[in-house]
């Protein structure tokens, strides 16, 4: 077996995946294409012109972007162009079949999933580690669903109660993978403020510093607090995810969500700079343990049943 061979012979266990992973195939199959192209001694450029591509077109398929993989005849065509060898084609051509599969989350709205949450969910499906650091919310994975619907209709005021109760099930859907037996190895950093803002009512935030403390004791979540009286904390101003892919050959990807639009970085020296960023910030929080105590004071001294 040639080492191209091998290389993607690690790839034939994702082709019996019980649940669809769309986002990942994509993105396999673009790496995988890249590095054909790249065994062929060929620029993007030269690829692109030698099938009448765009090379935005070849650039969009290496890079696994957009709601749909690329079509067979396009794949097919690179891979002949590349003289790549029969096995390693089969397993490129059978995760492209695969990447057509929709995901559970690409049954919902589109009103609810545009094309930038489409891909975010995908990717956080696929990660093998999630870091957030959240400044104003408790992270969405770490949410009840009544914390959930409180947020939804603070964002949202004129929103539909069928909106709404569908972007709660939607939420709650999503949080189903922190309980996979391959679940993602979650990281979160959150300000401390966002334990002190009553959202929706003190019912609810008991209720979801209860359900936070229970999460921040599984073995595969981490939370850390950052305390208000830590004044010069390197945190940045807006919520920062940050998604690593184990042993794929996938770059680390950073998502910025703004009001109604969103940035994914995946250049490595921008993605590096996060990386650094929440390492600093988790040097200046309170270490899990101590987090897990300042949570539980919170919750007894602010919402406490009285």
């Amino acid at each position: 077996m040639s080492a191209e061979s091998h290389r993607v012979s690690r790839l034939e266990p994702y082709l019996d995946r019980a649940e669809p992973a769309p986002t990942l195939l994509k993105m396999l199959v673009g790496v995988q294409l890249a590095g054909c192209r790249d065994d062929a001694g060929l620029s993007q450029e030269q690829a692109a012109r030698a099938l009448g591509f765009s090379p935005a077109k070849l650039s969009r398929i290496e890079a696994g972007k957009g709601r749909r993989p690329p079509t067979e005849g396009d794949v097919r065509a690179l891979l002949q162009l590349y003289g790549t060898d029969a096995y390693e084609a089969s397993v490129l051509l059978k995760l492209l079949q695969r990447a057509g599969e929709p995901g559970w989350w690409q049954r919902y709205d589109k009103r609810l999933m545009p094309e930038w949450f489409d891909r975010l969910v995908g990717l956080q499906e696929a990660a093998a580690t999630i870091r957030t650091f959240e400044i104003q919310y408790v992270p969405g994975l770490l949410q009840t669903p009544a914390y959930t619907r409180a947020v939804v209709q603070r964002g949202l005021p004129t929103a539909s109660a069928v909106e709404v109760q569908r972007r709660v099930e939607l939420r709650t859907r999503r949080q189903e993978m922190l309980l996979r037996a391959d679940a993602p190895r979650l990281w979160a950093i959150v300000d401390e403020s966002v334990l002190l803002r009553v959202l929706g009512s003190r019912d609810v935030m008991r209720e979801q510093l209860e359900h936070l403390i229970g999460m921040a004791r599984r073995p595969e979540v981490t939370v850390q607090i950052v305390p208000l009286d830590v004044t010069n904390a390197s945190a940045p101003a807006i919520p920062v995810t940050y998604l690593r892919f184990d042993g794929l050959d996938l770059p680390d990807i950073v998502y910025l969500e703004h009001i109604k639009s969103a940035n994914f970085l995946e250049d490595r020296d921008e993605t590096e700079e996060y990386r650094l960023t929440l390492d600093r910030l988790a040097d200046e929080a309170l270490d899990p343990h101590e987090s897990l105590n300042l949570m539980r004071a919170t919750l007894e001294q602010r919402y406490a049943d009285t």
